[in-house]
């Protein structure tokens, strides 16, 4: 059974840094795009970053294009956000997702349970 399970988020001040972790079990997903989406309070999910395969090319959404880097560990089928210069509106549930095949939810094969991050202000 596939599990992701994501950890690292928490409480940071505006311009602070924090990262994500998500360890996939079950399969590996080495050659399979892993990524992050997240939902603010009232908002709809929406995509934020995804690596194609491990080591492969990365996008990101504009709105966190140059503060953000995806990153992934091949040998621990792990992957990680690292999100720098955090601003209030980053505010939001994040979720990790696996064997996804573009930038729309409904593409996502699985999902992880969530971590919060607050930004404040």
């Amino acid at each position: 059974q596939v599990q992701l399970v994501e950890s690292g988020g928490g409480l940071v001040q505006t311009g602070g840094s924090l990262r994500l972790s998500c360890a996939a079990s079950g399969r590996s997903f080495s050659n399979y795009a892993m990524g992050w989406f997240r939902q603010a309070p009232g908002k709809e999910r929406e995509f934020v970053a995804k690596q194609s395969w491990s080591g492969g090319p990365t996008y990101y959404a504009d709105s966190v294009k140059g503060r953000f880097t995806i990153s992934r560990d091949n040998a621990k089928n792990t992957v990680y956000l690292q999100m720098n210069s955090l601003k209030p509106e980053d505010t939001a549930d994040y979720y990790c997702v696996a064997d996804l095949r573009g930038t729309s939810s409904t593409t996502v094969g699985y999902w992880g349970q969530g971590t919060q991050v607050t930004v404040s202000s």
